[in-house]
């Protein structure tokens, strides 16, 4: 009999089970098939630090929710509406997050005694009741993978680990997802192995007949393609979609882009995309250490080249010298800080926004650089080409503060068209600037940007010499006239606070122009911050908001915009950074509302806090 296939408008899955269960591999490819599809879709993948973390205990638990619809989506989902928990540990770490009337499907082959004991269950809460707000589905999920795999030249360790693809088929059956694609990724990836990749494909198709042919699932659900504007689309992380942006970055600036990273997570991907396109003039470089990326960035890039250097924050603090040594010196370099949870090592595989203040001032002496953050997945391609631009227009470094939830997270993107990209062409000097045509002045400035001139190392005629040391203006020569410092730290003050002339003024979401209360955020927390202001704008709310890419220097309108309105809510994953850094330059009473749990803001938790703030008035 046909099974009836019910319409829905979105869906959040949530995939659970122990790190070595493969639920980030399953997560991604449901992703990868529901992009073809053409959902709208947002994910959240949730992993421990530990390469192997004790198997079947809740600190080893890794999960991936991927939420998706029929229409623009800006979260990941606040709840799943439906939990796919390979283990014990899995249900206990997940199942608080599950609205009433959830599914849940359970893994019953691991709900063995000492598998529950690993986890405080006295009982299993499959056959306790405890389960009873929700619907659960308990499926035998590795002995059924076992089973249909009986016929393959496979051991039994083997077969068991395909029980993610079994996993996956039967979800790609009950949401209607394509499976070509799988059956692809899986010959590619496996094409070494050829009865590993039969076993897994056969698993997944396994997976698959399960739902169509079982009476646990009487019904199946189909969520259409959303309307997403004309072009050729994508599903893209964060972190690709900043490689790609400095590969374009690049290309654009008709400069060869070197790469000086030591890998950490979350910034590691990066390294791992660039190093794949060495067509495009790419270098890459894994340093030692911290200290020798960056230092090697920074050479490249008074050799002519755009240099880049990624990290996270506790990179970031041992970058700080060179980085203050690229102020000085007055070079590109793009510095990227993927934010993760801290101090020290913290919590390697959490986000948090809380180096807005060391981007700002972790250097010594008055040391100001740009700051620019993406604030979407995808918005990562185009911050890092604003990165670039302000870094070789300006000659200074830039901060581009990413952060785990932008990078690990995925949404589609649109590729651009070639000539929707700015031309960044560098002009390099090439003939002496002094008055009398024969003296290069290293440090003449541009009287509109204040930028020095770059020169390429052995350009005939140009010979200079730039080291850490105070500098005379215009001649570049090691200096420690008074006066000379006061001008110089003014100038390269100067330099980047006239950048707010040629970046976008704030924009506001004000639709009646009538609203009293302004929402504004930073980085990751726009999708969570927008998501909660059509919840309360349904709700009869007037509330504006704004969003803000440019850190440092901020738009030139920020005071005008933060002045506009009776009150200013400011959600940040820190302890209040920029409201301190707003406050004290605008003298605005913002209201800091502060979480820093190592998660994203949950869109449903800032409708209330925005809502408590409307009815204060």
């Amino acid at each position: 009999m046909t099974k009836q296939v019910q319409q829905l408008d979105r869906v959040i899955i949530r995939f659970a089970g122990d790190s070595g269960d493969g639920m980030q591999l399953t997560g991604d490819r449901f992703t990868a098939e529901t992009a073809q599809f053409g959902n709208d879709l947002s994910t959240l993948p949730n992993f421990p630090a530990e390469i192997r973390a004790p198997a079947g205990t809740l600190p080893g638990v890794s999960s991936f929710q991927l939420h998706f619809a029929d229409h623009d989506i800006l979260t990941p989902g606040d709840a799943p509406n439906v939990l796919v928990a390979m283990n014990p540990a899995a249900l206990k770490a997940n199942i608080g997050d599950l609205p009433r009337g959830a599914d849940v499907i359970v893994n019953t082959d691991e709900f063995t005694k000492r598998n529950l004991q690993k986890v405080g269950y006295s009982s299993s809460p499959v056959d306790d009741g405890s389960l009873g707000e929700w619907r659960v589905h308990a499926v035998p999920l590795t002995s059924l993978t076992v089973k249909s795999l009986e016929g393959y030249d496979v051991s039994k360790k083997d077969a068991e680990r395909a029980k993610n693809m079994f996993a996956l088929g039967l979800l790609s059956w009950l949401y209607n997802r394509p499976t070509e694609g799988t059956v692809k990724f899986l010959e590619t990836k496996f094409a070494k192995k050829p009865d590993i990749a039969k076993a897994n494909i056969a698993a997944f198709q396994a997976g698959w007949n399960f739902g169509e042919t079982t009476e646990s699932f009487s019904v199946s659900y189909e969520v259409k393609p959303a309307t997403l504007a004309p072009g050729l689309y994508r599903n893209i992380s964060g972190n690709q979609a900043l490689a790609y942006g400095l590969i374009a970055a690049s290309v654009q600036a008709k400069l060869p882009l070197f790469l000086g990273s030591y890998p950490i997570t979350p910034a590691s991907d990066i390294l791992h995309e660039l190093s794949k396109h060495k067509r495009f003039g790419i270098r890459t470089f894994q340093a030692e250490d911290e200290i020798a990326g960056v230092g090697a960035a920074l050479g490249a890039a008074f050799g002519g080249a755009l240099g880049v250097t990624t990290t996270s924050g506790p990179g970031v603090a041992l970058k700080a010298e060179t980085v203050g040594l690229a102020v000085t010196t007055e070079l590109p370099l793009i510095v990227v800080d993927v934010q993760r949870a801290g101090p020290s090592t913290g919590m390697p595989t959490k986000t948090e926004q809380t180096d807005l203040l060391m981007a700002m001032y972790g250097r010594n002496g008055e040391s100001p650089v740009p700051i620019v953050a993406p604030s979407t997945p995808s918005d990562c391609f185009d911050a890092a080409i604003e990165a670039a631009r302000i870094a070789v227009k300006y000659r200074t470094p830039v901060m581009l503060l990413s952060d785990g939830y932008l990078a690990n997270g995925s949404e589609p993107w649109r590729l651009p068209e070639e000539d929707e990209l700015p031309d960044l062409s560098v002009e390099f000097t090439v003939e002496p600037n002094g008055e009398d045509g024969e003296t290069y002045l290293p440090f003449k400035r541009d009287p509109q940007t204040l930028a020095r001139p770059w020169a390429v190392p052995g350009t005939p005629g140009l010979e200079h010499r730039i080291g850490g040391i105070e500098k005379a203006d215009g001649t570049g020569n090691i200096s420690y006239d008074p006066h000379n410092h006061d001008l110089m730290v003014r100038l390269r003050q100067g330099k980047i606070d006239g950048i707010a002339q040629d970046i976008p003024l704030l924009e506001v979401d004000d639709p009646d122009g009538d609203a009293r209360v302004l929402v504004i955020g930073w980085g990751s927390t726009y999708g969570p911050i927008a998501a909660a202001v059509r919840r309360a704008r349904r709700s009869g709310g007037k509330i504006a908001q704004a969003h803000f890419r440019h850190l440092n220097p901020l738009p030139a309108n920020t005071g005008e915009v933060l002045r506009s309105y009776d009150k200013v809510l400011l959600p940040e994953i820190n302890l209040g950074q920029l409201a301190l850094l707003l406050r004290a330059r605008f003298l605005v009473d913002v209201i800091s509302y502060n979480r820093v749990r190592g998660l994203p803001f949950k869109a449903e938790e800032l409708a209330g806090v925005i809502q408590d703030v409307i009815d204060s008035e």
